[in-house]
């Protein structure tokens, strides 16, 4: 008997273990962490896509699905606030003047931005 066969009807490659062929059951899916970006999507397709989210956790793809999305989001993040305090004058000199100003002004930006991620990418389809 061969020690390795594959299988043509389901592509699947098997080995022999004691006389019985076992599958080659290795997960190709990388695994890398998920920010608050991804979590916070998982929660919306889990909720909202249920088909979508069961067709990538069986294809091995939901991590990976989850990483991109937790960059992308992130990234557009940190570009809105960086934009929206150049548009509204938020500088470090404010921060050193008025502090509860700045705190105040911080906090309204980065609610907009949060929000504005949530529409675009997180609730996204």
């Amino acid at each position: 008997m061969k020690k390795y066969i594959t299988d043509e009807k389901n592509g699947l490659d098997y080995t022999l273990v004691n006389g019985v062929y076992l599958p080659n059951l290795i997960s190709t899916e990388t695994h890398y962490e998920i920010g608050l970006w991804g979590q916070r999507h998982l929660r919306f397709i889990k909720q909202h896509r249920k088909v979508f989210y069961t067709s990538l956790l069986t294809n091995c793809k939901l991590n990976s699905y989850l990483h991109n999305v937790d960059v992308r989001a992130t990234e557009m993040y940190d570009r809105l606030v960086k934009q929206l305090k150049e548009q509204q004058g938020i500088t470090e000199q404010l921060k050193a003047n008025d502090m509860m100003a700045w705190v105040q002004a911080m906090n309204n930006i980065t609610s907009q931005a949060r929000e504005q991620v949530y529409v675009d990418i997180i609730t996204a389809f």
